[in-house]
């Protein structure tokens, strides 16, 4: 009786401790996109928006959060081929994104900048004002197609990430670049490209909202998420995530 009792007792142990082990996820966020996630370097960690929002949504709906770094073109092939659970970064929902991938509620609306030397004075509101110009883009971004199909440019290069960009804009390789606009204003306020500004009379044209993405399969979970961000979104939780990080509402 006593062994079939710790029998019992260890089958029910070790089946909390699957359990346990189940609720971890991993969460693919980006080194390079401050504020929304970025690499801090005095802890190792990345860090920002989408990870202080997935942390939250986490504890909220029951499960633990593992962040894994990588490279912004490779969060979808990564969560479809499921060494990721879920992406959590600056990436707009798009029709072309949902053909493969599924998508939360929004949880923040923006469109993309455009940085220029800090000599640079012309007021750019558009394309149009930039015929014959040679810029730069990252790939992956939902700005890239229109901006190729525009046709104003003389060239458009695409980089794989906002740093190889921005030296390249800092050093005047490129006559100006593309990037999500508080990415930019935020690695350019901190000083860390001295000759770049960021054009305040440019009007984006693809504008977006955020949200995080789940396999399409995966369809327990993301309602698991949109119930955690409908609570923090009425709480202010979410509200408060973006205040400190300089973001408005």
């Amino acid at each position: 009786m006593k062994l079939k009792f710790l029998a019992a007792a260890l089958a029910a142990t070790l089946a909390c401790g699957a359990a346990h082990a189940q609720t971890v996820l991993k969460v693919g966020s980006t080194p390079t996109g401050s504020p929304f996630t970025f690499l801090d370097t005095k802890t190792n960690t990345i860090e920002g928006v989408m990870v202080d929002i997935i942390k939250a949504v986490g504890k909220e709906a029951g499960f633990e959060v593992q962040i894994e770094p990588m490279a912004f073109s490779a969060l979808i092939g990564s969560l479809r081929s499921k060494r990721i659970d879920l992406i959590s970064a600056a990436m707009f929902i798009t029709d072309a994104r949902k053909k493969v991938v599924s998508f939360s509620d929004p949880v923040y609306r923006y469109g993309e900048g455009f940085m220029v030397p800090k000599d640079d004075d012309k007021q750019y509101k558009s394309f149009a004002d930039m015929k014959g110009m040679t810029v730069g883009v990252q790939v992956g971004t939902a700005f890239v197609e229109p901006i190729q199909k525009s046709g104003m440019f003389k060239e458009v290069k695409l980089y794989d990430n906002p740093p190889d960009m921005m030296r390249d804009a800092n050093a005047g390789r490129i006559q100006g670049g593309f990037m999500d606009y508080p990415i930019a204003a935020s690695i350019i306020a901190k000083g860390s490209y001295p000759n770049l500004k960021m054009a305040k009379s440019y009007e984006p044209t693809v504008v977006g909202s955020l949200g995080i993405a789940t396999r399409q399969e995966d369809t327990e979970l993301l309602a698991r998420v949109n119930k955690a961000l409908g609570k923090l979104k009425a709480d202010g939780t979410i509200d408060a995530i973006l205040k400190k990080w300089d973001l408005a509402d």
